[in-house]
């Protein structure tokens, strides 16, 4: 009896082994998401999108990494724009990013009414306007609160470069910038969010993408939707967003094509 019983004691653990290795091994298989299918992904994804502020970054894609999907983003935002007169002034003003010349209202800038988004449009326009006489407060102002208003002090910094401005700042004020924003990406970078991503994305168009961890990066590839979008999954339920997905596939083109120096984001800067 005792025999009989360690035998079927043994049959049923080699049956259970045989069945857990049964499903191991299908998974085992499948191929691993890697850094050019999520691009090609992202890029199939926002390919047909018509947020306007999705397409200024789309043709930023285009400039820099020659993106040739999104070749024609800024016409396809000149059309959006005329679509929405309510948003035309704002829309207006955010063009310069991909145009130079961008033709400006007077009352345009009384549209930006957001204290994250007006820091970062005396940046875009400091070659033409110069910068207020109190920036830097402004800036430890926004950074101070971190968040989104922390991650647009850094876009700010690098548009101010980017025009060629002369800004004064306290010693050891940006590398805290910096430092303050790698400190959101990693403090855990298990998880991902349209935060985080737009931290990380800046940090890598600042050319400080070494702060960013390496299994962020990883993390960022695996939580793809299989539409090839990011969702925000920090403040909402949403499973894909255009912010997101901009910030995502950013990211992981600049993880992909290491450089030195890059073309210049602002069509301002190139010229």
């Amino acid at each position: 009896m005792k025999l009989s019983k360690r035998r079927a004691l043994l049959l049923a653990f080699c049956i259970t082994a045989l069945c857990s290795l049964l499903v191991a091994v299908p998974l085992l298989m499948q191929p691993k998401p890697d850094l050019h299918t999520a691009i090609a992904k992202a890029i199939d994804f926002l390919e047909d999108r018509r947020e306007p502020y999705a397409l200024l970054w789309l043709d930023v894609m285009h400039r820099r990494f020659g993106i040739a999907e999104f070749a024609d983003s800024l016409q396809l935002y000149d059309q959006v724009l005329t679509e929405r007169p309510a948003e035309a002034s704002l829309l207006r003003v955010f063009r310069r990013m991909v145009d130079y010349d961008n033709p400006l209202r007077t009352a345009d800038l009384q549209a930006v009414l957001l204290p994250s988004d007006i820091i970062i449009v005396h940046a875009l326009y400091c070659d033409r306007f110069g910068l207020p006489f109190d920036y830097f407060r402004m800036l430890d102002r926004e950074a101070s609160q971190g968040g989104y208003h922390l991650t647009h002090v850094l876009l700010a910094w690098i548009w101010v470069q980017e025009n060629g401005c002369e800004l004064t700042l306290p010693d050891g004020f940006i590398d805290e910038v910096y430092s303050a924003n790698a400190a959101i990406v990693n403090s855990d970078p298990t998880t991902v969010d349209d935060l985080k991503l737009e931290a990380a994305a800046f940090l890598y168009l600042a050319g400080q993408g070494d702060l960013v961890d390496d299994s962020f990066i990883e993390r960022v590839i695996v939580s793809q939707n299989d539409d090839g979008s990011w969702g925000n999954y920090s403040d909402s339920q949403v499973e894909a967003y255009w912010h997101s997905t901009i910030l995502g596939l950013l990211l992981l083109l600049h993880v992909e094509s290491p450089a030195d120096s890059y073309p210049p984001m602002l069509d301002s800067a190139s010229t």
